[in-house]
């Protein structure tokens, strides 16, 4: 029997362990560094903590939804230092093989189990529970734990060894990337050329232009509307550890590349926080024009 702790309770986060704790019908402790987060999470039906600590030392099952590296490192080896065989640790932050490996060892070493889970589908994804979950680690860790997955997910998929969930994650980002480059370019070229945006938009929704990114993107991109349900930032650091992998690995990946230079622009301009269909406003200046 698990008892279940979630750290990290931020746009993804929170839904994540609100589908936990309404699908398991069990007892969900959470932990997050903004006070209305957890106001949320108790109103929701889970137990706020104190800190990282209680649910460290409460709990055997401990999810992280976090930004950045250097803080999942940070709080895997905090857990793995206090806990003994038999706690599972599953990650569904998007953090950098190398990261997690390194982490996985460590764990293993303790008998403790580390799944890198990440997830595709965005803030609506993680609140209807239809996120694509892709999980690397041990085998049987994964079996173990798989129905906690799916109360996040509709579809859940076990990629391989330790690092492998983390590195479909990069190639889903970037392929994602690659999408909002190309709509915001074809988008500001279309205004250069005089289309109006939204007429452009249903005239190609359905034909081959057509995707996930697409329907959800381009009209917020229309109406101007910036405000983060995923923000670039949170991409940017998955493009760079994509990028670092593949230098890593001595390949070119050059579609890639042009991804990270739209959002190094964006960095640059101070709207890394913006939503990721704010990307446009690279080719706009570019072109001298507002898509809208």
């Amino acid at each position: 029997m698990y008892t279940v702790g979630f750290i990290g309770l931020g746009n993804m986060g929170l839904p994540m362990a609100i589908n936990i704790l309404k699908k398991s019908k069990a007892p969900v402790l959470g932990a997050d560094v903004i006070p209305a987060s957890l106001k949320k999470f108790e109103a929701a039906g889970g137990t706020p903590a104190k800190d990282n600590d209680e649910i460290i030392a409460k709990c055997n099952l401990i999810f992280l939804s976090l930004p950045r590296n250097e803080i999942v490192d940070s709080v895997c080896r905090a857990i793995i230092a206090a806990k003994e065989s038999g706690t599972i640790i599953v990650d569904t932050s998007s953090t950098a093989p190398s990261v997690i490996r390194s982490l996985y060892a460590l764990a293993k070493e303790k008998g403790i189990g580390l799944l890198d889970a990440p997830v595709s589908g965005g803030v609506s994804g993680a609140e209807q529970g239809t996120l694509a979950v892709m999980a690397g680690g041990d085998r049987n860790v994964f079996d173990a734990v798989r129905p906690y997955l799916a109360y996040m997910g509709s579809t859940v998929t076990y990629m391989g060894g330790s690092g492998c969930g983390d590195v479909a994650k990069l190639a889903n980002n970037m392929i994602v990337g690659i999408h909002l480059v190309a709509m915001a370019e074809a988008f500001a070229f279309a205004k250069k050329a005089g289309l109006d945006p939204t007429t452009l938009y249903e005239a190609i929704k359905g034909g081959f232009a057509q995707s996930a990114v697409l329907d959800a993107k381009a009209m917020k991109m229309i109406h101007r509307d910036f405000s983060a349900s995923a923000r670039i930032a949170v991409h940017y650091k998955d493009i760079k550890n994509a990028k670092n992998l593949a230098n890593e690995m001595e390949v070119p990946v050059p579609a890639t590349d042009l991804v990270l230079e739209y959002m190094r622009r964006m960095d640059e301009a101070g709207l890394i926080n913006e939503d990721q269909c704010a990307l446009v406003k690279v080719p706009e200046k570019d072109m001298g024009v507002v898509v809208e």
